[in-house]
């Protein structure tokens, strides 16, 4: 049997390799049928000190930070223009690390290249702030980098997610140090490869695949890290904010949620059930603003529940290579075991479970990490399974009285990452829209995202916001700058 080819990080242009078989490794399996997606070498406590010495050598001593914004940008673009060249290639490694549909990782490599594009522009085109005078003197307001920053990524989405905060950072001047999920390890390296050979100078990123209780721990920790940037679990978040709080150091996160999905009873039926199955099952549920809580009002419940449910049971759960396939699978074995029990504690509140509730018959299947996509009544707005992120293919219906029971309802969690609704009236929409407690709200469709609107949360969801000229600021700090034009001494 061959060795295992182990894919190796880079430190200012040195690889980094382990021994094979060695414990200094990171194995990724396929979720789809439990095979070897890749092996890639685990960085060590002493890898994240080496990568932030180099880092601020780069910062310090490359000529990035002091380019003009539109030779930046160049760079950035051709980036943008790299990604879609390898597109094929990147997804199908997303696809394999990840589990997910190979449609979706297409859609996510576009993302990651429109992410370095946009921030392009928005680095060429930046104006800093001229400030009105108060006395003989006129003053600026300038973003300034911070240095070193820690890019902390999730597994749901990596070419995407690293892409979104690479490329602020990056436009913002700054030198990135990148680590990945443990369970999808290996799209980052390929960032940091595709970076360098569009021209990036060296040690001005660098991505190290670890464990967060050793590589994430020791970059929050590090007095080389200046700002950390993290999209994960809420509890994780907390950590990372009071090691932040101490080091008195800013950070971005990007937390859990359980979204209420509204539909009332003026909605186009068949385009909100499209709307609730995309805001739940797409990703396979695994993504930070699933339409978990699906909040229908009672007058049409019993009539949009039979819709769904139908129109659910002839979901394409598959292989995700499989061109008709609509739900993959999860991430892992032991992330599928954790859905499953939460579907048991759904039960065990008293939960009817509607469709699904089970792993899929279909042999070719049984090797993988899959879950049927799953519906769950009868119960109430605070059961577990309504309250706590269950990060997979499961959706809980309630019904609702009226705009002030939903609302009510809607905000009672202590998430507030985003909220959809379908309406046949915009004045009751917009009401709707203030009062929840969101950082981001759909009307009439969900799930929709842009690199140029500002996204994250309002509670435990989140501190923050990234995309958009807000993710821009997230990497820069302001100085002001004022010139005396004072024609005698000043005090005079």
């Amino acid at each position: 049997m061959d060795a295992p080819i182990i894919k190796s990080f880079r430190i200012g242009g040195t690889s980094r390799d382990s021994a094979v078989g060695s414990s200094a490794v990171i194995t990724s399996i396929n979720p789809a049928d439990g095979s070897i997606a890749g092996t890639v070498t685990r960085a060590t406590a002493q890898d994240v000190d080496d990568a932030v010495a180099v880092a601020w050598d780069a910062f310090r001593n490359k000529p990035w930070r002091k380019l003009r914004p539109d030779q930046r940008a160049t760079t950035l673009y051709e980036i943008g223009r790299r990604l879609l060249l390898e597109r094929e290639s990147l997804a199908r490694l997303q696809m394999q690390d990840s589990g997910k549909p190979m449609k979706e990782c297409l859609h996510m490599v576009d993302a990651a290249a429109g992410h370095f594009r946009y921030y392009a522009a928005v680095c060429e085109t930046w104006q800093n702030e001229m400030t009105s005078p108060r006395g003989e003197y006129f003053s600026m307001a300038l973003a300034e980098p911070f240095g070193v920053v820690a890019c902390i990524t999730p597994w749901n989405s990596p070419i995407m997610n690293e892409a979104q905060k690479a490329a602020p950072a990056l436009a913002a001047g700054n030198a990135v140090l990148i680590k990945p999920s443990e369970e999808t390890p290996q799209l980052a390296l390929e960032l940091v490869r595709i970076c360098y050979e569009a021209g990036l100078p060296e040690g001005l990123i660098t991505a190290l695949p670890g464990y967060g209780e050793d590589v994430g721990a020791a970059m929050v920790k590090h007095p080389g890290v200046r700002m950390v940037s993290f999209t994960g679990g809420t509890d994780t978040g907390r950590a990372i904010g009071a090691i932040a709080g101490q080091r008195l150091i800013p950070v971005g996160l990007e937390l859990g949620g359980k979204s209420p999905h509204i539909v009332f009873e003026d909605a186009d039926i068949d385009r909100a059930v499209a709307g609730v199955m995309s805001g739940i099952f797409g990703s396979a549920g695994q993504s930070c603003v699933a339409g978990s809580r699906l909040f229908v009002q009672k007058s049409i419940y019993k009539r949009f529940m039979e819709s769904l449910v139908e129109k659910t049971r002839s979901l394409c759960v598959g292989l995700p290579d499989d061109p008709g396939v609509q739900m993959g699978p999860l991430v892992s074995k032991a992330h599928r075991d954790k859905v499953a029990g939460y579907v048991d504690i759904g039960r065990q509140e008293g939960g009817k479970i509607l469709v699904g509730g089970d792993r899929p018959t279909d042999p070719r299947l049984q090797n993988g990490c899959f879950y049927m996509p799953t519906i769950i009544d009868g119960l109430t707005n605070r059961a577990r399974v309504c309250q706590e992120e269950i990060f997979g293919p499961v959706l809980v219906a309630l019904p609702f009285e009226d705009e002030a029971d939903v609302i009510e309802q809607g905000n009672d969690t202590a998430f507030g990452l985003a909220a959809g609704m379908w309406t046949g009236d915009y004045a009751r929409a917009w009401r709707v829209a203030r009062e929840l407690e969101a950082g981001s709200v759909w009307i009439n469709t969900y799930k929709q995202s842009h690199i140029a609107t500002p996204f994250g949360g309002f509670k435990d969801s989140g501190i923050g916001r990234e995309k958009g000229l807000h993710g821009l600021r997230l990497y820069s700090q302001v100085k002001s700058v004022y010139f005396g034009t004072h024609e005698k001494p000043m005090g005079l």
